[in-house]
């Protein structure tokens, strides 16, 4: 079974870590980008998950009919599982969203994710504030609350070719002026 590429509208992009010369961004897909490619891809009545908990950790198992095609057969049903961890926000709801994204990974949704090149976004190109704080080493705290988002992305073998975000906390109306990301493998 074959899911189709990720497009720009279902990749999230996050700051990962925040120096006082840039930032690292990072790639990522939403539990709820997995449910909608199931359903366009086996239908809704076709896949099924179920969480579970081992040793106090989370996991997602996510199971797809694997007669979909052929409604007169019996239903067949292919599971494939991974856990997740907590989030920051919602440790318990974060928990069952991140092992949804990993049982989706594990079924091939999204893992060109994994081929994302290193994202590094100058200074110049985002607002990193000094926090005043200091972290456990003694370094100076920096925050962004700038919003990024993939503008363009290419895709050949399930892995990222080309990539371009944008700052979309960059007021201006001409798109090269957000543009903060571009890389190409070729």
């Amino acid at each position: 079974m074959e899911f189709r590429n990720l497009t720009t509208d279902d990749i999230e992009v996050r700051v990962q870590s925040i120096k006082q010369n840039g930032l690292i961004l990072l790639l990522y897909k939403t539990a709820r980008t997995d449910m909608s490619i199931l359903d366009e891809t086996v239908g809704a009545e076709n896949w099924q998950d179920k969480f579970y908990e081992v040793k106090g950790i989370m996991f997602c198992s996510i199971g797809i009919n694997a007669n979909y095609k052929n409604p007169e057969l019996p239903d067949r049903w292919i599971w494939k599982s991974d856990a997740g961890t907590e989030s920051n926000q919602d440790a318990e709801k974060g928990n069952a969203s991140d092992a949804r994204k990993r049982a989706g990974f594990a079924w091939g949704i999204g893992r060109c994710l994994y081929t994302s090149p290193f994202v590094w976004v100058n200074a110049d190109r985002c607002n990193i504030k000094d926090t005043g704080k200091k972290d456990k080493y003694g370094n100076p705290v920096y925050t962004c609350s700038d919003r990024f988002a993939v503008e363009k992305i290419a895709i050949e073998n399930k892995k990222i070719v080309g990539l371009s975000i944008i700052n979309n906390s960059i007021k201006s109306d001409n798109i090269k002026d957000k543009r903060c990301f571009v890389w190409s493998a070729k």
